[in-house]
């Protein structure tokens, strides 16, 4: 299995960017799939998730509105597209997996109760910088 990021980079407050991860190893169909975010001193949170099927998908309340998750099973490859960007979103960003088919994947990735469970796979991280 693998992910590989890409997008990351310096941007200023308001802009954009996309973050790409290709993956390879596993079927978006029976896998949940998601984002987590790591600042300087502080503790990695999860920032958005989609079940297999893209069934349930769910943001961090701090990005609701702002970034928008998707995924192209066709090319096995996931998207954070990220809009009105603040400093405080200036962290590393991975790009995560775990295996969750039907219902089993909402206790990776549920409405109610976020981005709990051990995502299984990971990439290597990608930087995103917004300076103020």
């Amino acid at each position: 299995v693998q992910l590989v990021e890409s997008g990351g980079g310096l941007v200023q407050a308001g802009g954009s960017l996309r973050l790409s991860c290709v993956t390879s190893g596993f079927s978006f169909d029976d896998h949940v799939i998601g984002w987590f975010r790591q600042a300087p001193g502080k503790e990695r949170e999860g920032v958005s998730c989609i079940t297999s099927r893209s069934t349930t998908t769910y943001y961090t309340d701090s990005v609701k509105g702002r970034f928008t998750i998707s995924s192209d099973n066709a090319k096995n490859t996931m998207y954070l597209q990220m809009n009105s960007l603040k400093a405080e979103d200036t962290a590393v960003y991975y790009c995560a997996a775990v295996r969750g088919p039907g219902f089993l994947g909402v206790w990776y990735c549920g409405s109610q109760n976020g981005m709990t469970g051990e995502y299984k796979y990971w990439g290597q991280g990608a930087q995103v910088i917004v300076s103020s």
